[in-house]
């Protein structure tokens, strides 16, 4: 089967197999990929409907989704001009690593959908660009190759999946392979209505019979390139970061259903904090309530975030809490904030207005998605050169510099 495969490969592109791998390469280092939506674009042309969409839906009327990124076009800017600023120092500390810039890849499930390489792929880009990569726990990969990939730090985004003995066994692990620090997310108590992934047939293709997949695989069909890039890979592998004692590794097709019966409480964060004695991030706040909480239950960190507008629809848009919970947290643990980033310019808004840093998640999934690890350093790469070109026209030399008075806020905003 494998050989047969292959030679299915080679007749698709004459060349080599990695052909269509450097081909894409080519396109997203080209003078026309000059933004994220370019990379959007790409990913878009390469993956199967289905995959592309459970990349870049949201939730029900994916209200939430669109006002992450509208937000930020609410923020103006104050710079300071006449000033020289020959260089810009780019770098942060977050959770005791420095980083080159304040922008670390947040968790991304199913990424070895999107592209073979995955997590692996990105975690590798991600250290060498001298940021941090979080891990999901809804990984294709197994989370000690993810870590021997990176030269930067890399954390684990933890779901109770599975149960506590699953849940405690991915913890030991990720300490025995040097993960850093824990992100719990508590906002999936189960998973959002996302009514793209149900009108393209994405559970039917993952977990239905033939009969079931039928109607939607024009889609599969229709993208001969990552048709067998997936076949070659394996198919469709079960969760190796998700081991059920007496069972094995869950098979991809139980997540949703397991998500309704593991959701995290604080009660969950007091056994968590005194399983992992490194340090523990809470992901998933939006109100200065839970910020507090989080620091009574031990976090380092929090993340300002609504899971990019896939859980509950609806919600504010993490950037306009994100002030509430910066005065919340009063200095006393790192913030940080996720949710629309696609620019430079958003990454500078969201220091002035307190986060530490943010997660991006579909600004290099779509890198991801249309060229491996090629993508997400590109992605990267435009985030920073953005960043740089932003503070050098606002007048600052360092992301630590940067407050409140490099922005104007909407006046409702300040209320």
């Amino acid at each position: 089967m494998d050989s047969f495969l292959r030679r299915k490969w080679r007749g698709y592109n004459a060349r080599d197999p990695m052909s269509l791998l450097k081909q894409s390469t080519r396109q997203v280092v080209s003078p026309k990929v000059v933004c994220i939506e370019d990379l959007r674009s790409i990913a878009e042309h390469r993956v199967p409907r289905a995959v592309f969409d459970y990349l870049d839906g949201g939730a029900e009327g994916e209200v939430t989704l669109r006002e992450n990124c509208r937000s930020f076009q609410e923020v103006s800017f104050r710079p300071r001009h006449a000033v020289d600023v020959p260089q810009c120092d780019l770098r942060t500390r977050v959770l005791g690593f420095d980083l080159a810039l304040p922008a670390m890849l947040a968790p991304v499930g199913y990424s070895r959908l999107m592209h073979p390489g995955g997590e692996v792929a990105a975690a590798r880009a991600a250290g060498k660009a001298g940021t941090a990569y979080i891990l999901s726990t809804i990984s294709g990969h197994r989370l000690e190759d993810v870590k021997a990939a990176s030269s930067g730090p890399v954390f684990y985004q933890l779901y109770l999946l599975g149960g506590r003995g699953a849940a405690e066994a991915a913890i030991d692990r990720a300490r025995q392979a040097g993960f850093s620090a824990l992100f719990v997310t508590i906002d999936t108590a189960v998973s959002g209505l996302r009514e793209r992934d149900i009108r393209n047939g994405m559970k039917e293709l993952i977990s239905g019979g033939v009969l079931q997949k039928v109607p939607y695989l024009w889609q599969i069909l229709s993208r001969p390139g990552w048709l067998l890039s997936f076949l070659l890979d394996g198919g469709m592998p079960p969760l190796p970061n998700v081991v059920i004692p007496d069972q094995g590794p869950m098979p991809l097709v139980d997540v949703n259903a397991a998500l309704a019966s593991s959701t995290v409480t604080w009660q969950d964060l007091r056994w968590i904090r005194e399983h992992w004695r490194g340090p523990m991030v809470v992901k998933g706040v939006l109100t200065g309530e839970d910020a507090r909480r989080s620091i009574d239950e031990g976090a380092a960190a929090v993340v300002v975030s609504n899971h990019g507008g896939r859980q509950l629809d609806c919600v504010p848009a993490s950037l306009r809490v994100l002030p509430e919970i910066a005065a919340a947290v009063n200095g006393q643990i790192e913030v940080l904030m996720d949710g629309g980033i696609r620019r430079g310019t958003d990454i500078v808004k969201a220091l002035c207005m307190g986060a530490r840093a943010v997660l991006c998640g579909r600004a290099y999934a779509y890198g991801l998605a249309a060229a491996g690890e090629a993508g997400v350093s590109r992605a990267l790469e435009i985030l920073r050169v953005d960043l740089e070109r932003s503070l050098k026209l606002l007048g600052c030399p360092s992301v630590g510099a940067l407050d409140r008075t490099y922005v104007s806020l909407p006046r409702d905003w300040q209320t």
